[in-house]
Order: structure tokens, then sequence, then C-alpha cells
């Protein structure tokens, strides 16, 4: 059975925004928790997920990640919300 690939996008301590994707949310959250999940997160330090969403696969998670990278700080939380709307 193929693994599940989400889109997410997390809250750092000095309230900057990270996007990122993976194949294991939990395990995931819980390095960047540890510092551990990548340099900008380890610099910034993690705070909380703010939102995620569900891929159809690797390919369509990284498209959407580039896309909400290319969006103003705000607009890439209504993208998570909008895609909620759709499905």
């Amino acid at each position: 059975m193929e693994k599940s690939w989400f889109v997410y996008i997390l809250e750092c301590q000095d309230g900057s925004f990270y996007t990122g994707v993976t194949n294991n949310l939990d395990k995931r959250m819980k390095a960047h928790a540890e510092g551990k999940g990548s340099k900008y997160v380890c610099h910034k330090k993690f705070k909380c997920l703010l939102r995620s969403k569900e891929c159809k696969n690797k390919s369509d998670a990284c498209k959407a990640e580039c896309h909400i990278k290319t969006l103003e700080k705000w607009d890439k939380l209504d993208w998570f919300k909008q895609q909620t709307q759709i499905h």
C-alpha cells in the first residue's frame, strides 16, 4: 500500500512560516520539534503545525509546496482553507 503524502505549513517561534512535504506527518513534526527537521526550523525553532493537506502522491505534494511558497504569508493559510472547501 502506497503511503499518503502531505503538504504542511508550520509556525516558528519568531512567527515565520515554513512549508514542507512528508509522508509521515507525526514523525516530521516530532523531528521539527526536536530541531532535526530542517535547518530553517532548527534555527527559528518549531512552534506549531498550522495546516496540512493530504495529496495524491509525492509529485502533487511537491507541486503544492512550490505554489504555496510563491504566496504572501497570510495567503498561504488561505490556500489550505480553499483546498478543504474544494474537496
